[in-house]
């Protein structure tokens, strides 16, 4: 089966910038620049196929063709395509939000919530994000340092350096920062709820929606737990498993998952099954479920995910 390369879907809001297009070779027109979904099968943004038969349809389309056994194993629990990757970029400060569990979610907005793990990729000086609360809080107590702007003196601001993982379960309050950029895999959920956004208004000139009510029944009001032991691997839940690969080596891809591959350095060529494609800093690669062996060429460092707890 062939080594799929991804077209992303590309999203620009107010707080994006561009070195998604001037780092990580984004074509895209929006501008700003602030996420390209990479690996996509969400209505809201599918990537699509660049290379190969299916070039110039989307991710979705191949697989409803070739079925959900190239999706591999694990992915059978699921319903729908269960992963969502992205780059993105904050020239400004995200929002603080929260996401939903897959309970919550389900009931309230008939799609999936959002447990994501942010592997940074830049950062600058003194660059730092929101995660969780310094210290418990009740509901009370949040609902009205939202109404009194007072939100961030509780909550837990952490400096921010390249090569720093966050693993942000549904229900945890945070925010990304200006200075950074990411790579994000989540669930492929797009259920956000925003609770401060410092004030800012919309295109329309509006300020934008906020959640209150949403957030304060979902969001955990406590410090993060920030130890977790991930088998080795850069992070592991029940939707994902992240590896980081350097230089010249193999990487399996049996049975039980697909194989996302995401540049974030370097240049070189990724070869399976006697095909090989060309990538560099920014391409994002499929590899469907039992294509076994997979060989990465080039001074390449990419960001390599399965589905499930492996």
């Amino acid at each position: 089966m062939p080594i799929l390369k991804l077209k992303p879907a590309c999203k620009s809001y107010l707080w994006g910038g561009d070195r998604l297009k001037a780092e990580y070779h984004k074509d895209c027109p929006q501008t700003p620049l602030a996420e390209t979904w990479e690996l996509s099968c969400h209505p809201d943004g599918p990537s699509e196929i660049v290379n190969g038969t299916f070039a110039g349809r989307t991710l979705r389309e191949y697989i409803a063709a070739m079925g959900k056994r190239v999706l591999g194993s694990n992915c059978q629990v699921f319903g729908e395509f269960p992963i969502l990757i992205k780059f993105i970029d904050a020239r400004d400060n995200l929002s603080i939000q929260v996401h939903p569990n897959n309970m919550d979610a389900l009931e309230q907005e008939h799609q999936y919530g959002k447990t994501e793990m942010w592997y940074v990729l830049e950062a600058e000086p003194d660059a730092f994000l929101y995660y969780g609360f310094q210290k418990k809080i009740s509901r009370e107590e949040f609902r009205r340092r939202i109404a009194e702007n007072t939100l961030t003196e509780v909550l837990n601001a952490v400096p921010v350096h390249k090569g720093d993982l966050f693993y942000i379960p549904a229900g945890t309050l945070h925010a990304i920062c200006k200075g950074i950029v990411i790579a994000e895999i989540q669930q492929s959920s797009n259920v956000t709820y925003r609770v401060y956004d410092y004030g800012r208004v919309g295109a329309d000139g509006q300020p934008r929606a906020l959640h209150v009510d949403q957030a304060v029944e979902v969001t955990k009001l406590e410090p993060p737990r920030t130890s977790y032991n991930f088998g080795g691997h850069l992070a592991r839940s029940a939707y994902f498993t992240v590896d980081v690969l350097e230089g010249a080596q193999t990487v399996l891809c049996d049975e039980e998952s697909f194989l996302s591959l995401l540049v974030l350095e370097g240049e070189g060529a990724v070869s399976c099954e006697g095909e090989q494609v060309a990538c560099r800093k920014g391409d994002s690669l499929f590899v469907p479920a039992d294509s076994g062996l997979c060989a990465l060429e080039g001074d390449l460092r990419v960001l390599a995910t399965r589905v499930g707890t492996i």
